[in-house]
């Protein structure tokens, strides 16, 4: 998971922090291109609504938008208030007027500029609901204090701990999660995470489903049912979106040729592996190389 996270290359960072009281109604857009909404909840209750899902948030829940889904934060008791927006050095605060805040809410995103961020994120269901553990809460409590101070430095702080909190839902138990299966659910299971760590470390070797279940220690078909039950995809895909995720870093990071970077994802043939990168990403491996030189050039 580690490896996953650091070759997304992301970055936190906080937006809003919405102090409300009684009814309101916030509506956010979806998310541009690069870029995933969250939400976390230090006190209080409110419910987010997407298209197609709404959930219900309370102290210590954290909600990831992977797909940057438009959707609309509500809370639906007491009294309808106006409130008002203060611009920090950080982060905006959204404030009601008039009355004590009964929410403390933080709204943020991960930005990232790689397609392993992207095939990070595809991975993931639409929406990630995690109720925060103790150490996470802990976190979660500085990142408030640095909030109430907003001084110097608070905005790679708040950058920081989005990264660790985001890591720390990804990795939560069972009982944490309340949204659908995904790779995730799997990295908990002992049997399952082990093998796909063995993926995530090793790329470049032969992986066949025959070979998993056996790392697995199951029979093919014990392993493929529970792979998809725990992940809700199937191993190709996985397979697929973790050595496009590590070709991507490679493509961009070094001067290996394409070919090299093709034999150190698993792939014999350079033109299977241009095929297979354009299906994933959207284009071929060398025009993807010329665009992100060209782009970290122009931020230079």
């Amino acid at each position: 998971m580690s490896r996953l996270i650091r070759l997304a290359h992301l970055e936190g960072r906080l937006d809003v922090r919405c102090l409300m009281a009684g009814q309101f109604t916030l509506d956010h857009e979806a998310a541009p291109p690069g870029e995933v909404q969250f939400h976390l909840v230090l006190q209080g209750r409110c419910t987010v609504t997407t298209r197609t899902s709404t959930v219900d948030l309370g102290p210590g829940d954290y909600l990831l938008l992977p797909h940057g889904d438009a959707h609309t934060v509500t809370a639906a008791s007491g009294r309808r208030r106006r409130f008002e927006e203060e611009p920090g050095a950080t982060f905006t605060t959204r404030k009601s007027l008039g009355a004590e805040h009964e929410l403390d809410l933080f709204c943020g995103h991960y930005r990232f500029d790689s397609a392993a961020g992207a095939l990070l994120f595809r991975l993931l269901p639409s929406l990630v609901h995690v109720t925060m553990d103790r150490p996470a809460l802990a976190l979660a409590d500085v990142l408030r204090g640095e909030a109430d101070s907003d001084g110097p430095g608070t905005g790679a702080i708040v950058c920081s701990l989005c990264d660790a909190l985001l890591a720390m839902s990804l990795r939560s138990r069972p009982d944490q999660r309340l949204d659908t299966p995904a790779l995730w659910t799997a990295m908990g299971d002992d049997v399952l995470g082990r093998v796909i760590a063995l993926v995530v470390e090793r790329p470049g070797e032969s992986w066949t489903i025959d070979r998993m279940a056996t790392e697995a220690r199951m029979s093919r078909a014990t392993f493929l049912r529970r792979f998809t039950a725990r992940t809700g995809i199937t191993v190709a895909t996985l397979l697929t979106s973790i050595r496009m995720m590590v070709a991507a870093d490679l493509l961009t990071r070094s001067d290996l040729s394409v070919a090299r970077v093709a034999s150190e994802v698993g792939y014999r043939s350079e033109s299977a592996f241009a095929q297979a990168f354009r299906a994933t990403v959207g284009t071929p491996p060398a025009r993807f190389r010329k665009h992100a030189v060209t782009s970290q050039c122009t931020r230079l």
